[in-house]
């Protein structure tokens, strides 16, 4: 398996890995949540790229997207090779095809959907196995391998890998265009889900967000049995007396932090608790809902589990104090993700200064949605903006983190700051925060390494 560290790869590993196959890989040396999960696997991995790393006896080669022949060695020599040398989505295709896959889909939400879902589903006693992308707080990594007949899936729409899967079920969350380095505008972006979707058996089903209206059109064009679901009248799964819970000047992790009630079918099926913060995430909630009550899972347990469930690393993660200030690390990097966040950080913490950090992820992303970004950050009181963090499948430049922060200020006079370092960025924080503040890192890249130098810090 070449690039195993991959959250995605190194889930596949895991699955693989329990079913008997002997695996090895090969990656970078630096260091993931993964190396952990692979070292507890047995599995043995070689951390540089080498053509002497691949066996002279494999049955396969499994291969991130993230590396091609030109640019590996190691890619180059599979295909010397007498054996299938499948990518990542080709594989993972594969075993789509051996058990009921649920795909959770979208442009937004996918972690924390199939995370709960596939919590879920564990607690209902189904026993599911599922790839996740990122760590989920209350497992020991991103995998689960369960003898059950389902296989909770999170479906990257990236570089198109949706075409590679067969799924019985799909919760598509949300469709925003997103990853303008691959696909060339909305309505291609938007075509990848509307064929994933059809691709959905008759006797499958869609269970999708009522309250937008690009979602709704991409799921009538699906053959399959639907449901929706969302806060808008109308949904068949309908979200009500939405209640955020106000944090104060509290910083536990585990508090319940919303309550809502759902309306099936104009019967209420109760109030719901969880401990994850945001209207976004109520509805990532009721989307698992609505598909677990499709395949008739048991509605105590299906309470319980979202009572308890905890969510994912890197998804409005607390990761501490410091010198009062409370300290949250998220993954969003998208202009959606970012107001729905900062907005559910706005209902916990009215009283607070939010000083959001962001690390801009890909200059194509950026450039197309350079206006779009400028306008998300209105919840937040001050912002901070590194510079970009590039993809190496990409041309670099051409917009700058800069033209970011100027934009941000043409709106509101003096709330962004351009930020060169990571180090210089920490330094400042470590001298200019206290008690009133709550501290977010966000974006796809390592911005997180800030948030965690600071409690880091004030924990010495």
């Amino acid at each position: 398996m070449i690039g195993i560290k991959g959250a995605g790869m190194t889930a596949l590993a895991e699955l693989l890995s329990k079913r008997g196959t002997f695996i090895t890989g090969s990656d970078t040396q630096e260091v993931f949540f993964t190396d952990r999960i692979l070292k507890k696997l047995g599995i043995v991995y070689a951390e540089e790229f080498d053509a002497k790393n691949i066996p002279a006896k494999v049955n396969a080669i499994i291969y991130s997207t993230a590396y091609s022949k030109e640019k590996n060695v190691e890619l180059a020599e599979a295909y010397t090779k007498n054996v299938p040398v499948l990518s990542y989505p080709e594989a993972l295709g594969m075993l789509t095809r051996e058990k009921l896959t649920l795909a959770v889909a979208g442009t937004h939400g996918k972690t924390t959907t199939s995370a709960l879902l596939a919590d879920t589903l564990k607690t209902t006693g189904a026993d599911p196995s599922a790839i996740v992308g990122s760590r989920i707080m209350s497992w020991e990594g991103n995998a689960l391998s369960g003898d059950g007949d389902f296989l909770v899936l999170e479906a990257d729409e990236y570089q198109n890998k949706l075409a590679h899967y067969d799924p019985f079920a799909v919760i598509l969350t949300s469709v925003d265009f997103d990853h303008p380095d691959f696909f060339l505008d909305r309505d291609q972006y938007e075509q990848a889900f509307r064929d994933f979707v059809k691709r959905i058996p008759k006797h499958g089903v869609l269970i999708y967000c009522n309250d937008q209206s690009s979602v709704v059109n991409i799921a009538s064009e699906a053959v399959c049995q639907k449901f929706s679901y969302g806060f808008l009248p109308g949904a068949d799964f309908q979200i009500s007396n939405y209640t955020p819970v106000e944090m104060g000047f509290l910083s536990d992790k585990d508090a319940v932090k919303q309550s809502f009630e759902v309306i099936h079918k104009e019967v209420s099926l109760g109030t719901f608790h969880l401990k994850l913060a945001g209207a976004h995430n109520a509805e990532n909630a009721v989307a698992v809902l609505a598909l677990c009550t499709f395949l008739k899972q048991d509605l105590p347990h299906i309470k319980k589990a979202f009572e308890k469930f905890r969510g994912t690393e890197r998804r409005f993660e607390y990761i501490g104090e410091h010198y009062g200030a409370l300290v949250y690390d998220d993954y969003a990097h998208h202009p959606e993700e970012i107001r729905a966040t900062l907005l559910a950080f706005r209902e916990l913490y009215p009283d607070r200064k939010l000083r959001v950090i962001f690390h801009p992820h890909t200059f194509t992303r950026t450039k197309a949605l350079l206006t779009d970004f400028a306008q998300s950050f209105d919840t937040a009181d001050e912002v901070y903006i590194l510079d970009i963090y590039g993809s190496a499948r990409e041309v670099q430049g051409g917009v700058s983190s800069s033209e970011l922060v100027q934009l941000i200020n043409r709106f509101v006079p003096g709330k962004a700051v351009y930020a060169p370092s990571e180090e210089e960025l920490t330094e400042f924080f470590e001298k200019e925060m206290g008690r009133q503040d709550v501290i977010i890192t966000l974006g796809a890249g390592d911005v997180w390494k800030i948030s965690h130098a600071l409690v880091k810090k004030d924990n010495k």
